[in-house]
C-alpha cells in the first residue's frame, strides 16, 4: 500500500530528471560545436573565417535574447505571485561586480564598432553586427541577472532549463572567444619578445589577423587596437561570472527549499584594518611590479632578466604571508568547536568545485616549471628563482582552498539564551542556593522570581530581592557579598566572550589580506605580465609549440582562480 501511494511522487520526478539531463546535452554539444569552429579559425582552417565563428555566436545570443525578453514578460504578469527564493544564489555583491564589468565591456564593444567602422572595407559585415548584438546582450542579461538571479523556477520547468542551459553555454562560449583572441595577441608580443632572451633558435611566426587593408583614421585605429586588449580581461571575468549565475539558476529550477531566514551578512570595515593595510600595501606594490614588468621585460636580454627577477622575488614574499595567514586561520578554526552547516546549497557546491577544479590550472603550470627546472642542462640565474615560486603556488593554493571551503561551510554563530547562562549564587533565608537562569531572564530580572528570588543584575553592583515579609534584615545585602557572589560567572562569560571576538577579528583580518592579494595576483596575468611565455627555459625543456599549448589551455583557468577567490573571500569576511 505504501508503494502505492509513494509511485505517483516517484515517478512525477522522472520527466524532470530527464528534462535535466537532455538539457545538460543540449548545452554540451551546443558549446562542443562552437569551440570546434573556434578552434578551426585560430588554426586557420580551409573554409572557415572570423565570419563564420562570429555568426554563430550571434545566432545563439539572439537565441538567448529572446527566451529572456519572454521570460521577463511572463514574470511581469506573475510579479504578484509569491515566489521561491534561493537567499544563497545573486549575492548583492555578486552582482555589484558583474555590473561592473559589464559596463567595462560595453566599453570593449563601442571600441570594436569603432574599429570596424575604421576598417569597414576589408571587414565582413558580421564583425560590425556581432560588437552590437553582444552589446544589447550584456545589458539584458545584466538586468536579468539583477531581477530573477535567486528565482526557483517551478512553472514550465522542461522549457526554463534549456533556456537557462543554453544562456550559460553561450557564455561559455563567449567567453572561449575572448580567451583564444586575447591569447593570441600575448602570445604575438611573446614571440617578439624572446629574441630579447637569447633564444634565437625558436622560429618567429606570427599569427597574425589584422585586416589586409589601411586604417581610414590612423590615430584612432591605434586607440582603438590597443584598447581592445586592455579591455579583454573584464570582458573574460564578466562572462564566466555570468555562466556561473546562471548555472546556480539552472540547479535551482523545480528544487524545493526549507523556508527559514536568512541573516543578512552585510560587508564592514571595521575592525579589519589591519588586513586592509596590508593588503593594499601588497596591491599598490604589484601594480608598480606589473608597469616595470611590461615596460622593462623585451628591452634587451640584461632588462628582461632583471624584470624576471623582480616579478619572482615580489611574487615569493607575497605568496609566503599568504600561505602563513592561510595557516593562522586554520589553527584558529581547530580550536574552535563549531559544526558545519551541509544543508544542500547548488551556489556553495558550484564555489568549492570552481576554487578546485580552475586551481589545476595553476597547478599544471606550476609542475611544468618544476620539471624543467630539474630537467634543464643550463640554468640561467633568474630561473632559479621560479623554483620557490613554484612550489609556493602549489602550497598557497592547498592551503586557501582549505581555508575557504571550511569557511563557507561554517554554520553562522548565533546567541542561544538557553545555552549561554549564568550560575547566580544567592542568599535565601540563610540558606544558599545555586540557580542557572538563562542570560536574557538574568539581564531582565525575572529569574526564580517565583521562589521571591531575584538574582544579582549584571550592570548594578547592589542586590536585591523582592519584600516577602520575612524582615528587612535580610532584604539588604552588602556591595561585597554581590560582587563575590557573581564576580566569578561573570569574569568567566566575559573571557570566554572577548577570546571569541578577538579569534572573529583575527579571521576577519586574514580574510581582508587574502581578498586583496588575490586581486593582486590577478592583475599580472590578466594584462600580460606572464613569466610562463618570458622564462623561456619550459619552451626548451618541452618545445615552443607543447608548452605555448599547456600556458593557453591553463592561463585562463588560473586567471578565473584568482577572482573568483577574491569573490569567495568577501563572502567570507562578511559571514565571519
Amino acid at each position: 500500500m505504501e508503494k502505492a501511494l509513494g509511485s505517483p511522487s516517484v515517478g512525477g520526478s522522472y520527466p524532470q530528471k530527464n528534462a535535466e539531463i537532455l538539457s545538460s546535452q543540449y548545452g554540451i554539444n551546443l558549446f562542443l560545436a562552437g569551440l570546434l569552429l573556434t578552434f578551426a579559425w585560430a588554426v586557420h582552417a580551409v573554409g572557415i573565417s572570423k565570419s563564420h565563428l562570429l555568426s554563430y555566436l550571434i545566432t545563439l545570443m539572439l537565441i538567448q535574447l529572446l527566451w529572456m525578453l519572454w521570460y521577463l514578460c511572463r514574470s511581469c504578469t506573475q510579479r504578484r505571485l509569491i515566489r521561491d527564493k534561493d537567499t544563497h544564489a545573486g549575492a548583492r555583491w555578486l552582482k555589484c561586480g558583474i555590473t561592473l564589468f559589464a559596463v567595462i565591456t560595453l566599453i570593449l564593444d563601442s571600441f570594436k564598432i569603432g574599429y570596424y567602422v575604421d576598417f569597414s572595407n576589408c571587414l565582413s559585415a558580421a564583425e560590425g553586427i556581432f560588437p552590437v548584438t553582444h552589446a544589447v546582450h550584456t545589458i539584458l542579461q545584466v538586468y536579468f541577472l539583477w531581477c530573477h538571479a535567486k528565482d526557483i523556477i517551478q512553472s514550465f520547468k522542461t522549457l526554463e532549463r534549456f533556456g537557462v542551459i543554453h544562456s550559460v553555454f553561450t557564455n561559455l562560449l563567449l567567453w572561449t572567444n575572448g580567451v583564444l583572441t586575447e591569447s593570441k595577441h600575448q602570445l604575438n608580443e611573446h614571440k617578439e619578445r624572446l629574441i630579447t632572451l637569447g633564444f634565437g633558435n625558436i622560429t618567429i611566426v606570427l599569427d597574425d589577423h589584422a585586416p589586409q587593408c589601411n586604417c581610414t583614421t590612423t590615430t584612432l585605429c591605434s586607440i582603438f587596437s590597443q584598447g581592445i586588449y586592455y579591455l579583454y580581461p573584464f570582458n573574460i571575468e564578466y562572462h564566466i561570472l555570468a555562466s556561473t549565475m546562471l548555472y546556480v539558476l539552472w540547479k535551482n529550477i523545480g528544487r524545493k527549499v526549507e523556508h527559514h531566514q536568512q541573516h543578512k551578512t552585510p560587508f564592514k570595515f571595521h575592525g579589519i584594518t589591519v588586513g586592509m593595510i596590508f593588503g593594499l600595501i601588497v596591491l599598490i606594490s604589484t601594480i608598480a611590479k606589473v608597469v616595470v614588468y611590461l615596460i622593462q621585460i623585451g628591452r634587451s636580454k640584461t632588462k628582461s632578466e632583471l624584470a624576471l627577477t623582480m616579478f619572482y622575488l615580489h611574487a615569493i614574499s607575497v605568496l609566503a604571508l599568504m600561505c602563513t595567514a592561510g595557516i593562522v586561520a586554520l589553527l584558529i578554526y581547530r580550536l574552535e568547536d563549531r559544526s558545519l552547516d551541509n544543508s544542500k546549497n547548488p551556489a556553495r557546491k558550484l564555489d568549492a568545485e570552481l576554487l578546485v577544479g580552475t586551481a589545476a590550472g595553476s597547478w599544471l603550470l606550476s609542475w611544468g616549471s618544476i620539471l624543467a627546472i630539474i630537467c634543464a642542462q643550463a640554468h640561467p640565474k633568474y630561473t632559479w628563482y621560479n623554483l620557490p615560486y613554484s612550489i609556493l603556488v602549489i602550497i598557497e593554493k592547498y592551503i586557501q582552498n582549505l581555508f575557504i571551503i571550511e569557511s563557507i561551510h561554517r554554520k553562522q554563530e548565533k546567541v542561544n539564551d538557553d545555552i549561554k547562562t549564568l550560575r547566580i549564587v544567592t542568599i535565601s533565608r540563610g540558606s544558599t542556593l545555586s540557580l542557572t537562569p538563562s542570560y536574557k531572564e538574568v539581564y531582565n530580572g525575572r529569574a526564580a522570581r517565583g521562589n521571591g528570588e531575584l538574582p544579582c543584575l549584571l550592570n548594578d553592583s547592589i542586590c536585591a530581592r523582592e519584600n516577602d515579609g520575612s524582615g528587612g534584615a535580610k532584604e539588604e545585602i552588602s556591595q561585597a557579598n554581590c560582587a563575590a557572589m557573581h564576580s566569578a560567572p561573570d569574569f568567566s562569560f566575559y573571557s570566554r566572550n572577548s577570546v571569541t571576538n578577538n579569534k572573529r577579528r583575527i579571521l576577519k583580518n586574514i580574510a581582508a589580506f587574502l581578498f586583496l592579494c588575490n586581486l593582486s595576483l590577478w592583475i599580472p596575468p590578466a594584462f600580460g605580465c606572464r613569466p610562463e611565455y618570458d622564462n623561456g627555459l619550459e619552451e626548451i625543456v618541452f618545445g615552443f609549440e607543447p608548452w605555448i599549448i599547456v600556458v593557453n589551455l591553463a592561463m585562463p583557468f588560473s586567471i578565473f582562480y584568482r577572482m573568483h577567490s577574491a569573490a569567495s573571500l568577501f563572502e567570507v569576511n562578511c559571514k565571519t
